[in-house]
């Protein structure tokens, strides 16, 4: 009998010399989308923040007053601030180096890894201004330090000239940047566009009240309203943009809730400025260090915090007991907030930087704004009793669409008042809140996961293979469609002008599909769906994307699960490291899965992991989200054809599951 193994066991073909070790910035080149989070037009803006955000440290570390921006008719963008001036002396450690060299080749060098040269920055890992000079084709970069000018030229994270002296300069200072995005990585047809870089520009003018921006493009690369030239300097701050942005809506109270505080032992500083509009929906916009943080964090926890205990201080000083009940969304829903934050070393949540989840920062912003908030309902009792009324409408429109809910809750099942999917199967609490709705593929994963379910707060809704994709449909054949219908009626809260969020019978509706290239299809057929029929609905949070495993890994009494094949050569080189032979399982499906292997992996909320899926709070950024689903979804294949052309590049043709 021949060995079944001796094909495997002789094999050459996989060796040490297939094991290639990137150097210096080339992980950049062959992954852009670890550093800036893809190659289309938000990721190659990104670029521009990068550079932006370094010449606003150095303002915001009082070296630098003014920063000009200015995009040519080439396409390539001029960053230049009159700041302290990037050093160009030798490098201690590398001594044949400049110190510039090496902070435009090196990933994870910089200034500000130690607080010495920047109390508070956004940059914080060495990465950006390095990832730039991989991903241009062509860099300048001129420093005017100690009254003597110097420049160097790189390209592709190549430097192309050494440091060269230009002489002396007598009203200069600072470094100016100048960079050219590389089409091998971008497209040959991407391009800077100047509203988004002048809304850049304009955004980071207002959260440093001590910085100018002069903003200059070149008029034939304009087709819109925005300005050829504009100098942006807000000396109010926060406060002088938001009235910007209110223009003549009615408040509450015309005089904003707006201040500046430093934070003690030169913590850094936090700066606000709230209004509540007597209409509108409100919005808030959160930044820590200059860097926008779309979902919030503790930061913006420590300011609702101390706006709902100003506001119940205030009620009990009038004695007004009804305000016990006061939440912090009765203060806050409706309201226009905007925060800013500079603390040392913040935390991020990932990368992107989208959420702050610095501890210390929830109690610095409550203690920093508490005193001003009471302060400022107190010092003028009418506008404190203004704002207590508003409030108090709030929570009582709260509690009575909650009464109403739970009634319609309690009655759901009664098929006399509502007429539910007969796949559905409902769980028994009478609450919307911390109630969930699980999305399955078909009868056999629907078994499973109706096993594994906790009865009282998850409901399962199976559906039958890959929903229709409405983004290509019209309305007749999305109404007609047996699946969307189930669909629409089980969450019960409407369709588009119609939805309402109070008739949203769970908390959470979690798509749960194979961990496969169908079952990835499916998520973005129901994701798709969402998006366009329900847009509130994933604006507001609600909708998840569970994470089942695709391996089961066990050796000996040792078990644990993986997501994907990077995951399990993680667990084989860590938890199952030689101890023998390691067991793999694959699941095809969650069918396969037993309903306890369900529930301890992807269902039980104390130990699987859900993806939450949201939408960009900027109206501008949402627009850029429904021209992609356009594109990708939508009706017409050739848009479909140029994205994979244009996206070809970032993708590993060994990570293909063909």
């Amino acid at each position: 009998m021949s060995d079944l193994f001796s094909a495997t066991a002789t094999s050459t073909d996989y060796d040490a010399s297939h094991i290639e070790v990137l150097e210096g910035l080339e992980p950049v080149r062959r992954r852009p989308g670890m550093y800036i989070g893809g190659v289309d037009e938000r990721a190659l803006h990104h670029l521009a923040s990068e550079v932006l955000d370094n010449a606003m440290d150095e303002a915001v570390a009082g070296h630098a007053t003014r920063i000009e921006i200015g995009l040519e008719a080439d396409g390539s963008l001029t960053i230049t601030d009159n700041g302290r001036g990037i050093p160009v002396d030798p490098h201690p450690k590398y001594p044949d180096k400049s110190a510039l060299e090496v902070i435009m080749t090196m990933l994870h060098s910089g200034g500000k890894f130690s607080g010495k040269a920047y109390a508070t920055s956004g940059g914080l890992h060495g990465v950006g201004i390095s990832v730039v000079n991989a991903l241009s084709s062509r860099l300048v970069v001129e420093v005017a330090r100690g009254r003597e000018l110097f420049r160097q030229s790189f390209s592709r994270g190549h430097k192309t000239s050494e440091l060269e002296a230009l002489g002396a300069v007598q009203s200069r200072r600072g470094t100016s940047v100048a960079f050219l995005p590389d089409t091998e990585i971008f497209g040959p047809d991407a391009r800077f566009k100047p509203a988004r870089l002048c809304r850049l520009a304009r955004s980071k003018a207002y959260l440093f009240r001590g910085v100018e921006i002069r903003w200059k493009c070149d008029p034939a690369l304009i087709h819109d309203d925005t300005p050829a030239s504009a100098v942006f300097q807000f000396p109010g701050g926060l406060a002088d943009h938001l009235r910007e942005q209110l223009g003549d809506r009615d408040l509450v109270s015309p005089e904003l809730f707006a201040g500046r505080v430093d934070l003690p032992d030169s913590q850094g500083a936090v700066e606000w400025a709230v209004a509540w509009p007597l209409y509108g929906e409100g919005s808030g916009s959160y930044y820590c260090n200059t860097i926008p943080t779309p979902d919030g964090g503790t930061h913006e926890a420590g300011l609702r915090a101390a706006l709902t205990k100003g506001i119940k201080g205030f009620a009990a000083l009038v004695n007004q007991k009804k305000a016990t009940d006061v939440q912090a969304e009765d203060v806050l829903t409706g309201a226009e907030v905007m925060l800013s934050l500079f603390i040392r070393d913040p935390q991020f949540q990932s990368q992107t930087k989208d959420r702050l989840t610095s501890p210390e920062a929830a109690r610095l912003v409550e203690s920093a704004i508490r005193d001003h908030f009471d302060h400022w309902l107190s010092d003028a009792q009418d506008r404190g009793r203004a704002l207590l009324g508003f409030v108090l409408e709030r929570m009582d429109e709260r509690l009575r669409r909650r009464a109403e809910l739970a009634t319609k809750r309690k009655t759901a099942t009664n098929k006399r008042n509502l007429r539910l999917p007969g796949k559905l199967t409902d769980c028994a609490s009478d609450d919307a809140a911390g109630t969930e709705l699980f999305i399955v593929e078909g009868d056999s994963a629907g078994g499973s996961a109706k096993q594994a379910r906790d009865r009282k707060t998850q409901a399962v809704l199976p559906i039958r293979g890959k929903i229709l994709n409405v983004a290509s449909a019209n309305s007749a054949k999305i109404g007609a469609n047996t699946e969307i219908a189930d669909l629409i009626q089980a969450l019960g809260c409407g369709t588009r002008d119609r939805y309402n969020p109070e008739a949203l019978r769970y908390e959470r509706i979690v798509i749960m599909a194979d961990a496969d290239v169908d079952g990835a299809h499916i998520t973005t057929l129901l994701m798709t769906f969402f998006f366009q029929e329900m847009p509130g609905l994933v604006k507001d949070g609600h909708l998840f994307v569970a994470q089942p495993p695709l391996y089961r890994l066990a050796q000996g009494g040792t078990i644990a699960y993986a997501r994907d094949d990077a995951h399990k050569a993680e667990l084989e080189a860590t938890l199952f490291k030689g101890r023998g032979k390691v067991e793999v399982g694959r699941f095809k499906g969650l069918g396969e899965m037993a309903a306890s292997q369900l529930k301890e992996t992807t269902m039980d909320p104390a130990k699987r992991t859900l993806l939450r899926v949201t939408l960009p709070t900027d109206y501008d950024a949402r627009a850029d989200v429904k021209d992609l689903v356009e594109r990708l979804m939508g009706r017409n294949p050739e848009h479909r054809f140029a994205f994979i052309q244009a996206s070809a590049e970032a993708v590993d043709a060994e990570a293909i599951d063909a």
